[in-house]
């Protein structure tokens, strides 16, 4: 809570004083930028880029600063994005390959979400919480290239290292101006009930979602028998990719087990892949990280086009434990929802790196960090299978990124089971198992109203290594959960480790506050309990 009501605080100050500024004149628009800068987390490259763009920018208003702060971080992101393209023929190693197409890509999405942003927040198209989303998407992408870079051992491009900061701290300016605007927002809303469907989803979606299989119209249908349209589900993406009109798509993959990598594009917006069950209709890839790419690359789907939707269909890794990080899905779609899905790997199974993701009535089975990444992430009425690891490992269920104190990031579990995967249940009692560790400094996880096995270590939480990294910066909650696991007494000690007594604390972490879905699952006809 300490790290809330510090956050709390700087915002408050930050609106006051950003509107006592825009009430008063200044001499000059050099002085007027320092005084606008100054309240800012990052004032310096703040001052230098505004006073040195070619834009002319004179601050009247905290929402004009707060455009005027996604034009100078597109601006830079578009510089770094133009180094990196010129670094390509530099690399040698098939590592150094990866890592290049993969910045690049997520570059390429920075430049998308911040053009965005910009474009949202001067036609007011956009909410707040969209544009906070968008901005910490495009600063998670930054991270991820840095961090991928880094773990894998190759350096960052060269000469781009400033610029990468330089866009790195525009971005949090920016999410710290329009974090305060979202702190007079009033996000309570009342709770529905458990089986009613959230209001971001169409009609049409909603039926989609809630129609029996046989009764769902698809644009397109995938079989491994020669009955439909394409024998590959990426043949089909692919098709659905060209269409000029991004309404709702349907492609309805038949049962059958396709080896295959698939990737969904993020201009390939409005899909819905539905399978015949997650037992019979899987897609599976066997890519980890021990075969020279990222782990990113290794991901059996990706997925980055917005409202995606997938239904009664197993994402699968097979790398096994032994192969180390090997992800099964990687979700970048914002307002995307994964309804009756198996989810299923050891290490790094669900990258759930960015934007805001719905999981209800799914499995997901890992072993180390096997549900991470820094999306604004829901998992709901879901089972969570612990797999057994390699000797002397131990299992982390959850790894998050969130690296800003305004990111609206975090991974919530509610109404849930925390339970031994068959083949660890045996030998559970040789391994640790905890609910996760913080992955970067403003890590934020809670587990609530979820049955916990017995599996999981009374202490709850690791440390990440032996360090006490983000132990008070973090953000671990636990609320009304039951189970031979849930109880908190001989949980850590850490200043970011909570035990949720309030109602109110806990609703922060719910579908409403979360992932603002009220305004868009509805529309998809999932279930969902809006509340806690």
């Amino acid at each position: 809570m300490a790290s809330i009501i510090v956050n709390l605080l700087f915002s408050l100050t930050l609106f006051s004083s950003l509107l006592s500024i825009s009430s008063s004149s200044s001499s000059s628009s050099s002085s007027s930028i320092d005084f606008w800068c100054n309240q800012t987390p990052h004032p310096k490259p703040c001052k230098y880029h505004m006073k040195h763009s070619h834009h002319r920018f004179r601050p009247s208003h905290p929402s004009e600063f707060s455009k005027m702060l996604v034009q100078l971080a597109l601006d830079q992101a578009q510089t770094m994005h133009k180094e990196a393209q010129e670094y390509g023929s530099e690399c040698v190693t098939k590592m150094q390959k990866c890592v290049f197409i993969d910045c690049l890509k997520l570059y390429d999405n920075t430049i998308f979400h911040l053009n965005r942003t910009l474009h949202g927040l001067h036609t007011i198209s956009c909410s707040l919480s969209d544009a906070q989303t968008w901005l910490s998407t495009s600063l998670t992408n930054i991270e991820t290239c840095r961090s991928v870079a880094l773990q894998i051992g190759v350096r960052e491009f060269p000469s781009q290292n400033n610029v990468s900061y330089n866009v790195r701290k525009m971005i949090s300016n920016v999410l710290a101006v329009n974090g305060k605007f979202l702190m007079q927002e009033n996000y309570t809303e009342e709770e529905t009930k458990a089986h009613e469907f959230p209001s971001w989803f169409s009609r049409h979606d909603r039926r989609l979602l809630s129609s029996r299989r046989s009764s769902v119209k698809a644009n397109l249908v995938v079989a491994q028998d020669g009955t439909g349209h394409f024998k590959t589900v990426q043949a089909a993406i692919d098709v659905a990719s060209r269409r000029k009109v991004k309404t709702r798509f349907v492609i309805r993959v038949k049962k059958g087990i396709y080896e295959e990598n698939i990737e969904v594009d993020k201009d390939n917006e409005n899909l819905m892949i539905m399978g015949d069950g997650t037992s019979v209709t899987i897609i599976t890839g066997s890519k980890s990280v021990k075969d020279g790419i990222t782990p990113a690359s290794s991901a059996t789907a990706g997925i980055d086009g917005a409202n995606f939707i997938a239904r009664d269909i197993t994402f699968r890794n097979t790398a096994g434990a032994e192969k180390g990080q090997a992800v099964a899905l990687r979700s970048a779609s914002d307002l995307s929802v994964f309804y009756r899905c198996s989810i299923e790997g050891y290490q790094d199974t669900l990258m759930a790196h960015a934007q805001r993701q719905f999981y209800r009535d799914c499995r997901i089975f890992g072993s180390v960090d096997f549900i991470w990444g820094n999306a604004a992430v829901v998992i709901q009425n879901c089972r969570i299978l612990v797999r057994k690891p390699l000797q002397g490992q131990a299992n982390m269920i959850t790894a998050q990124g969130r690296g800003d104190p305004f990111q609206n990031t975090g991974i919530s579990i509610i109404n849930s089971q925390i339970r031994a995967a068959p083949d660890f249940r045996p030998v559970y009692h040789s391994y640790e198992t905890y609910l996760g560790r913080p992955w970067q400094q403003y890590a934020r996880v809670v587990v609530m109203k979820t049955y916990i096995e017995g599996l999981v270590n009374p202490l709850g939480w690791s440390s990440w290594g032996d360090s006490n990294f983000a132990q008070d910066t973090c953000y671990f909650g636990e609320y009304m959960n039951y189970g031979a696991g849930s109880s908190t007494k001989s949980r850590v000690q850490w200043p970011g480790f909570h035990v949720i007594t309030n109602p109110n604390e806990a609703s922060q972490f719910s579908v409403a506050s979360l992932l603002a879905g009220h305004t868009w699952l509805p529309r998809t006809g999932v279930p969902f309990t809006i509340g806690v």
